[in-house]
């Protein structure tokens, strides 16, 4: 891996290398170029859970000819890619990768055996049917003790490798109130949701940065699953773009009163 990336770098195949080095014990992301080729030897495959990925959109905004050369840690950080090229914000032709994948995606949930959570919220190990399981009114009281504990971090936008919209709907006035916490539920997550519908690649960052412990993934799960059923389109495989992509040349949003 080294050699090959020491070698693109050579020959300009790459301008740039995004992977992992240890800082101080602690794998970090990590830009490799010739200005610091004689670093790529600490170069590492490493298990951090960062989107490298999203990364590379950033330099890519601003550099739109730079090729850049990008460490795939983990089997979905692919399907990001996937993702991120069908959605125009990287250009395949400007891209190499190098595949180390050490760590499933996503991982493994311990059972949580909380007994108030297990009586009265969403556990991470559940599937959408399990849910589903319960009828409507238990469900929608299990979702809202879930959403209740939302603090409003924008952990989970801020880490997710396919949150790339200039303008978020998180931070518009008229969709989620601001100065609030715990947030104005369920709107806020409800609006994240739907976002993610035809580009959540199931990666499970988004729970991992979560300091509520909210099931965000079962959330995202059955949002992909009615993706599926009802277009049959499989984020990150399927090679065409989102049937949510046609949105014209211009978006305008407003308000629209809602009928009680």
């Amino acid at each position: 891996m080294q050699a090959q990336v020491e070698q693109w770098l050579k020959e300009g195949t790459v301008d740039l290398f995004i992977g992992y080095k240890k800082i101080d014990g602690h794998v970090m992301p990590h830009f490799f170029s010739m200005d610091n080729i004689d670093e790529v030897k600490d170069l590492v495959p490493g298990q951090a859970h960062y989107s490298l990925e999203k990364v590379a959109t950033k330099v890519a905004a601003d550099h739109p000819d730079m090729n850049i050369g990008i460490l795939l840690a983990r089997d979905c950080n692919q399907q990001a890619l996937n993702v991120l090229t069908i959605w125009n914000q990287l250009n395949s032709d400007h891209i190499k990768t190098i595949d180390a994948f050490e760590d499933p995606c996503p991982p493994e949930q311990a059972e949580d055996n909380a007994p108030y959570k297990q009586q009265n919220g969403l556990g991470k190990t559940l599937v959408p049917e399990d849910v589903e399981a319960f009828d409507q009114p238990e469900r929608f009281s299990r979702w809202m003790y879930e959403f209740s504990k939302c603090m409003k971090c924008y952990g989970c936008r801020n880490i997710c490798p396919v949150c790339f919209c200039k303008e978020c709907s998180l931070e518009h006035k008229d969709l989620v109130g601001t100065g609030n916490l715990p947030p104005e539920i369920p709107i806020f997550h409800l609006v994240r949701a739907v976002h993610m519908a035809g580009r959540c690649i199931d990666c499970g960052l988004c729970e991992e940065a979560c300091p509520s412990d909210i099931p965000l993934r079962l959330l995202y799960r059955k949002v992909n699953d009615i993706v599926k059923d009802v277009y049959d389109y499989e984020t990150g495989i399927s090679p065409d773009q989102s049937p949510f992509s046609v949105l014209g040349e211009k978006v305008i949003l407003e308000t629209t009163p809602i009928n009680e």
